[in-house]
């Protein structure tokens, strides 16, 4: 297993150091930011530095709020050569390669056009899961399977939801609308990250739907589980254990949902980790992605043709009609299949605990590495 926050200091620099020489490494650091400022880098200036590699693999990119991190790094990557032992910057700048995690990306093609660099992708999230929900396994935190009673249909954390979130708010508009609030749900009245009012965000999405402010107004803000406060940040642990094991399923609304993209983070683990069914809120295909790592879906027991549907809006219409249909089974019937779901559940749980996932992870990370345009 790799330690995330070790990811870039003891995997990926010894790699370039002994296998790619005079490659410098870009990062952004402290982990979550993503702005100019927060650039730094790994480099041998005492060697020609031929080229470069930046890793920007924490976040999705937005092509235009991340315009001037990518520009940054643009500027500073110069050559250098060694004169007399010390570092001297030229004037002629380096080719480079940007790696991420979102794969088949729209954005980043659009990217690498603009900048004239190379693109390269690893599932960073993957590794980030397998770090922060280690040793869950060994916990008595979340009853087995086989001793929940489920009384509930779904659970829905929700936490950021401006900008490139705000596919939460029309997911929670259809969630309403449906009568579908006799779950499990959160919802800050304040993004808790970009500081703005539920109503400004609503009012930003409102040509979505002709009714989404009135049926938004007809709701209370926070809404928030029992014992939680301001909506704190879970990303890096398990949580929410005795909600989750009433609930049919997990309701996960990606960090992306929108555009063409493949991108999951450690919130599509958490079902899994917690022995539970799912349904992703994320983009088209996401299902399908996360198949290619090993892992089973549900198709078997529900309709997951909303995968395949390109257009965002329907797509998020197929999920609650979905929602709609398994809400409307009696406490017997979301029993009996939370049940007929077990061995899927157990397939995942140890596929993600017992080393399959990892293996997938290190073959595709060590290719990465090797075939890297630089």
């Amino acid at each position: 297993m790799i330690r995330i926050d070790e990811i870039y200091q003891n995997t990926f620099w010894p790699w370039f150091k002994h296998n790619k020489i005079g490659t410098r490494i870009f990062l952004c650091d402290p982990f979550g930011r993503s702005d100019p400022d927060s650039i730094i880098s790994y480099d041998d200036l005492s060697i020609l530095q031929q080229n470069y590699v930046f890793f920007f693999d924490q976040e999705p990119i937005d092509l235009f709020r991340h315009a001037a991190t990518i520009q940054r790094a643009q500027d500073i990557n110069y050559l250098y050569l060694p004169k007399n032992g010390i570092p001297c910057k030229t004037e002629q700048v380096l080719p480079g390669c940007i790696v991420t995690s979102e794969k088949d990306s729209e954005t980043i093609a659009q990217i690498c056009d603009q900048y004239h660099i190379h693109s390269a992708y690893y599932f960073f999230h993957g590794w980030a899961a397998l770090d922060w929900y280690r040793g869950y396994h060994r916990t008595f935190l979340m009853s087995s399977p086989r001793e929940r009673v489920i009384n509930k249909t779904f659970i829905m954390p929700n936490r950021i939801i401006a900008r490139q979130r705000r596919h939460r708010l029309l997911m929670l508009y259809h969630i309403f609308k449906n009568n579908l609030k006799d779950n499990w749900i959160s919802c800050p009245a304040i993004c808790p990250v970009e500081n703005i009012d539920i109503n400004t965000v609503v009012q930003s999405v409102s040509d979505t739907y002709p009714d989404l402010c009135d049926v938004f107004s007809q709701q209370t803000f926070p809404m928030q589980f029992p014992g939680e406060t301001d909506h704190p940040m879970h990303s890096c642990w398990l949580s929410l254990f005795d909600e989750s094991a009433e609930c049919l399923l997990y309701l996960v609304t990606e960090t992306v949902a929108t555009g063409q993209r493949l991108h999951l983070t450690e919130k599509t683990f958490k079902p899994i980790c917690l022995q539970m069914p799912f349904i992703i809120v994320g983009t088209a295909g996401s299902l399908e992605y996360l198949r290619s790592y090993g892992f089973q879906t549900f198709s078997s027991l529900w309709d997951e043709s909303y995968d395949d549907e390109r257009d965002d809006i329907v797509r998020l219409e197929k999920i609650a009609q979905l929602l709609k249909e398994l809400d409307a089974l009696s406490q017997k019937e979301k029993q009996e299949l939370f049940h007929a779901s077990n061995d899927i559940i157990q397939h995942n749980y140890n596929h993600f605990y017992n080393g399959g996932f990892e293996k997938i992870l290190w073959a595709e990370l060590i290719h990465m590495l090797e075939t890297l345009a630089i």
